[in-house]
């Protein structure tokens, strides 16, 4: 297995549209620093085919919901690309999904760069760079059929099986209200679906962010002003959403998102 076969496995998938039973065994990564390679160069690709550059980061696995439906006991980050962030309100096709997976998710805007700290980052530390906080949907595409094989360094390489995200208003006064127990609905065509809270992602959505602050370095990467940060599904569970939808977030108070699938 090399690094370069993996991510060029994983690109053709995307390119095409392809779903298979699972990633073979030959191009799964050893550990994760292969892993983040693979999926570096990935992104790299996908930035080119899908005329974007990376926006961000995804955090995935940060809930016990998410956790359990893999068995990696830990959070695996992606990148964001451009070209696939869309604003509240947008319509996407729905044929361009293998699957769409629909996770509520607290996402935060960095308003300065997140200096490397011998000191890891804590909920309280990582709060000042933030410059804004937005309802959001983030859009799984998975292909592969075999979910249950999937394991960190597959997910990881595979960017973390992002598809799309859907980036709310900027919603006022956050700063007022507990995020950890800040309640959040999913609706589907107008009725409720799933419900959470914030503390479904590592107890805090900050929690999250600290985390994602602490790990980048250990790859070479740090948080820069500007980048969108999405961390995690905040509901009891997922919907997998249907051609003809219409989604909602609902955060009461911080604002709504909202995304439709055409057919």
């Amino acid at each position: 297995m090399s690094i370069e076969q993996t991510s060029e496995f994983l690109f053709d998938l995307r390119r095409d549209n392809r779903a298979v039973d699972t990633l073979p065994e030959a191009l799964c990564p050893a550990d994760l620093a292969s892993a983040y390679a693979a999926q570096a160069l990935l992104v790299d690709r996908l930035c080119v085919h899908w005329h974007g550059q990376t926006a961000g980061y995804k955090i995935a696995l940060t809930s016990p919901t998410a956790q359990s439906l893999l068995g990696v006991p830990h959070p695996v980050y992606g990148r964001l690309i451009s070209s696939r962030c869309y604003d509240s309100g947008t319509s996407l096709a729905a044929g361009e999904y293998c699957t769409r997976i629909i996770e509520v998710e607290f996402a935060f805007v960095m308003g300065t760069d997140v200096p490397r700290s011998s000191t890891p980052y804590s909920a309280v530390s990582i709060a000042p760079y933030i410059t804004s906080l937005h309802p959001a949907i983030e859009i799984v595409n998975h292909r592969f059929a075999a979910l249950d094989r999937l394991n960190a360094c597959s997910l990881a390489a595979d960017n973390a099986i992002h598809g799309a995200f859907v980036q709310g208003p900027a919603a006022g006064a956050w700063h007022d209200h507990d995020l950890g127990a800040h309640a959040v609905r999913l609706l589907v065509n107008d009725k409720p679906i799933l419900s959470g809270a914030g503390d479904r992602t590592l107890g805090h959505p900050l929690n999250a962010l600290a985390w994602l602050a602490n790990a980048l370095p250990a790859h070479d990467l740090d948080l820069r002003a500007g980048d969108c940060i999405t961390t995690g599904l905040v509901t009891d569970g997922i919907y997998h959403a249907l051609p003809g939808d219409r989604l909602i977030g609902d955060f009461g108070a911080l604002g709504q998102v909202e995304v439709t699938f055409t057919d």
